[in-house]
């Protein structure tokens, strides 16, 4: 079972029957799990959607490595800010999973996946949107953060560097601004080594539901050749891990002590004239009894532990605050 729609789209789109190609690629964070679906993308109405009925299966051993308080969080916190410095570092990115147990929401009333995911796409209109299940693993999610999006007529290529977060009326510090420079560099650089033709945008604010990033734009032209190899150095990008890639891959290990699965992966999806390459941020895992909410954030030397934890609970909102209950 596959749903997803575009940023800005009204279609909704399914995966026909049809085995030939891979049209939908699910890719995890350090790339290890996969998850394909085969079949040409075919449209699907919100009424059949809204009847999707599916149960999550229970793996209950996965609730106790997922249970940060704002104590072991703070702690991570306060562990990746000592490998910064340790490691003169401009920022690491630190997840962590929020169990949300269906009974705190509703004691009498089933989860509905189906109509779960189409209030999720009415509230983030912008973002890619989507609902799977496949080989037992059930995920939904959506954000509007695009990886790669390519023109296979023309070789047009757009990405983005997208970092920071604030609430919708607190204003931009340089703390903010020194956590975004750095993804923009990085990108940049990348492109360089892919890309003709590259332009940056002026930085802007980039709103997603009940909070704001700081956006860079890039258009330039790649050949086909070299997009796969663009997208391999590109991800994960230091929006989700950090730079240098290396060094931050070795402290996620470190301080984390769970594995972010598909959360900051990507998800490619192929059409007759556009790859598009989605970061999978805003998302969770489902299980019969509960779900996993993953959300995290871009940690520098003058993070405070605090409002770190405040922001991730504010990003776990984007799926929790759209869980519709039968």
């Amino acid at each position: 079972m596959l749903y997803f729609r575009f940023p800005e789209g009204e279609k909704f789109y399914t995966t026909d029957d049809d085995a030939s190609e891979v049209n939908v690629n699910f890719v995890s964070f350090d790339r290890k799990k996969e998850i394909d679906f085969k079949g040409n993308l075919i449209e699907i109405s919100a009424e059949e959607i809204a009847e999707e009925d599916y149960v999550p299966k229970s793996k209950k051993e996965r609730i106790e490595l997922y249970k940060d308080t704002e104590d072991t969080y703070s702690r991570k916190v306060l562990q990746a800010i000592d490998y910064i410095k340790a490691n003169q570092l401009k920022k690491l990115v630190i997840s962590r999973g929020k169990i949300l147990m269906y009974t705190d929401i509703s004691h009498d009333k089933k989860l509905a996946l189906g109509k779960s995911f189409l209030q999720f796409c009415d509230n983030y209109p912008t973002a890619f949107c989507y609902l799977f299940e496949k080989d037992g693993q059930c995920w939904m999610g959506g954000f509007s953060e695009v990886l790669g999006k390519y023109n296979k007529k023309t070789n047009a290529f757009e990405t983005m560097s997208l970092a920071a977060t604030l609430p919708l009326n607190e204003a931009w510090t340089d703390k903010e601004i020194e956590e975004q420079k750095p993804v923009t560099d990085y990108v940049h650089s990348v492109l360089k080594r892919f890309a003709v033709d590259i332009s940056v945008s002026k930085v802007q604010d980039h709103i997603s539901g009940n909070i704001k990033h700081l956006r860079t734009d890039f258009k330039a032209t790649v050949y086909p050749q070299d997009l796969e190899n663009l997208i391999k150095e590109l991800h994960p990008t230091p929006a989700v891990c950090g730079f240098p890639k290396d060094v931050c891959m070795q402290g996620i290990k470190i301080i984390e002590f769970n594995s972010r699965e598909f959360y900051s992966g990507f998800i490619k999806v192929e059409t007759e004239e556009e790859i598009y390459y989605f970061v999978n941020l805003r998302c969770a895992e489902f299980f019969k009894s509960y779900a996993i909410l993953y959300v995290g954030g871009g940690i520098t030397e003058k993070s405070d532990p605090k409002k770190e934890w405040t922001e991730t609970e504010l990003k776990s909102l984007a799926i929790q605050n759209n869980l519709v209950f039968d």
